[in-house]
Parts: structure tokens; sequence; C-alpha cells
């Protein structure tokens, strides 16, 4: 079975992560692509297209036109529910880039939207596919680090600020470092808890680096007029059963302590980071230890024939979701958890008080 497939924003993700990673895949075939600017539809279709393959300049056009199997919604946050909506009613398979949307009320609309049409919705957390979150996550699920009552979420950058697009818009993306990077970290995080019940939230966000002119910044300086979003955030989640998870994120920070899409989990029977590798510490026979994991030596034996890439690993393991009618590895009721934390520390902020979900 072939799966005929859509890309709707055709920008840096797409081009980056999405395009390339399907055009692996022999079950899929890449048929229509959408952007607000027409030529990087073109671009896409040229490189990635199949024979018979479309541009367009209006998403609706495009669902409207082409009889597709699957969409994935590659578009700044601001359009991903309103596009990933429109596409699963429309009946096709969406796979929407992370974060799920801007608030939790358009993610829930995304869910009912999922359960209306019957079709499979997935967000691109990739990180849960990197070789040392499949381990970590086994590790968690066989119950080596016993219950993890404690976390913490990281996504540090020193200074790497987005530059191009959109990054710098609230409006259209929401948010900054907290919603771009720090969800994925926090999304690893809940995953490994296998934890999606919050209970209340403090959280605080900065504006502080974002003011200085000619910054040092890996894509150049940016501007601070157009910097309208945090340059930092921190957030201490209480969950129902006592667990914490404590979340950072930064695209600007006086610190040398970096890491992005990263845990540290404490559980009672023993603990695990990923600072320097993968670790894994406890005590056994009145001792300390510690287990340096050995990424290298293997692939990752239950996706089989897609390396060690986690872009190609997610995109595997979502059409493989499609055609053996299972769920896909990221349910979107927990991208909805993590869009509900992220929506809460942002509030949190603004009414400096806690706010409970």
């Amino acid at each position: 079975m072939t799966l005929k497939v859509g890309i709707i924003g055709c920008g840096g993700i797409a081009k980056g992560k999405h395009l390339p990673s399907l055009a692996k895949i022999e079950e899929v075939e890449i048929v229509a692509f959408c952007d607000i600017v027409l030529e990087r539809a073109e671009e896409a279709k040229e490189t990635y297209g199949a024979a018979d393959s479309k541009v367009f300049e209006d998403y609706k056009a495009m669902l409207a036109e082409m009889d597709l199997d699957v969409v994935h919604v590659c578009t700044p946050n601001i359009s991903h529910a309103e596009i990933s909506i429109a596409s699963l009613d429309a009946g096709n398979h969406v796979m929407c880039e992370k974060p799920m949307a801007k608030t939790s009320e358009e993610a829930r609309a995304m869910i009912e939207a999922a359960k209306r049409s019957g079709k499979k919705l997935t967000i691109g957390y990739q990180g849960r596919f990197a070789t040392e979150s499949i381990y970590l996550h086994e590790v968690c699920g066989e119950g080596e680090l016993g219950e993890i009552y404690s976390a913490k979420a990281h996504a540090i950058r020193r200074r790497a600020v987005p530059t191009w697009g959109v990054f710098l818009d609230e409006e259209a993306q929401g948010g900054g470092p907290l919603i771009d990077i720090g969800t994925h970290a926090l999304d690893l995080t809940l995953w490994m808890m296998d934890n999606y019940k919050p209970k209340y939230v403090v959280g605080k966000t900065y504006h502080e680096l974002s003011k200085t002119k000619n910054a040092a910044n890996a894509w150049g300086p940016w501007d601070p007029e157009k910097f309208t979003v945090e340059d930092s955030a921190f957030g201490f989640v209480v969950m129902e059963n006592g667990a914490t998870v404590y979340l950072e994120a930064s695209w600007a920070l006086n610190t040398l302590d970096v890491k992005e899409s990263k845990t540290t989990l404490f559980g009672t029977k023993g603990g695990a980071d990923m600072n320097n590798g993968l670790t894994i510490n406890g005590e056994a026979h009145g001792l300390l230890y510690e287990k340096k994991i050995e990424l290298e030596t293997g692939g990752v034996a239950f996706y089989d024939g897609a390396g060690t890439d986690p872009a190609a690993l997610e995109a595997r393991a979502w059409i493989d979701a499609i055609l053996n009618d299972t769920d896909p590895v990221v349910k979107p009721e927990q991208a909805l958890v993590v869009t509900e934390i992220l929506e809460a520390i942002y509030e949190s902020s603004k009414t400096n008080a806690p706010v409970f979900l």
C-alpha cells in the first residue's frame, strides 16, 4: 500500500526533517506541496515530489483538490490547530509539528477533530526517537529506576536565538524558547515518567538578554525591537501523585551548563541523566554505582531499516502506525498535557501566582 502525503508549510522544518525522512520510506509518495510562498513549495516539489505532484499557495485548495491519505503540518504555531483540524475533517491522518498548538483550547479541538474523523493525529516530538531516549524509556518501563518522583527537563542554549521566520513574534508563535525547545524537553520527561496528570504549575519568564543590541548569537545579532518573546523561562510542576518536574528553557542565558532536549530522572531505585551520554546510577549491595551506556555499538532493533536518525525513525514509526492501524508513538492526549503545562507557566508568570490544572 502506498500512502499519498501532502506537506503544508515548506520551510526549514519541512526541508530539514519531514521531507527527507518521508522520502526514505517506500510506502510513501509525496504528491502535494503547499506554502504561502509558492517558490518554496515549487522547490520542495522539485526535490521530493512524485511525478504527478502539485503545488499550492492555499492549503484549503490543496485539501479540496487532492486525494490524500496523510498531511504533515509544518507551519508557524498560530496555524497548527486550524490546519490540522481542516486536514483531519478532510479525511487525512495528520502529523503536526510541535508544539501541538498555541493554546490548550486549540489542542483539545484538534483531538476532537481526530475523534470525529476517525483519523490518526500525532505531534512531532522526535526527541523520543534519539537512541538514548529509546533506551532510557525501556529502562523506565522495566522499573529499573523504580517510581520516578522528581525530574528535570533541560532546554538550555547559551546564545542560539533563531532570528529567521517568525520565531521572535509572540503573536505567531505563542512564546519563545519555552514553547519552541522547552516543549521537547518536557515531552521527553513526561514520557519517561509516564505521568500526565499535573496538579499545579508555578513559572516565570524573562526578557533580559533580548534587549541587547549587536549580541553574540549563533545566527547573528537579533533585533531587540522584534524580540517580543521571552529569552528564558523556568517552571515547576507538581503532579497529582506528588511527583515534581523542573523545566528550564532558554535561547540566551549566561551559563556554561548547556543542554537541549535532555532529561534528568530521580527514582526510588535509581536515577538517570543525559549530561554526558546516558548514565544510570543507583545503589547495590551497600555500594553506589554508575552505569555508562554505550549507545554506539548497535542500531535499534524494533525500528529495523530506518537507521538511528531520530527524524527517520519518527517518520517510519508514524507511517507504520497508519499502515498497521496502531496508536502513534506520540499520542495527541500526551501532547495536550505538554501544551497545558507550557500555557500554565506563561500564565503563572503573568499573574505571579500558581496555576491549577
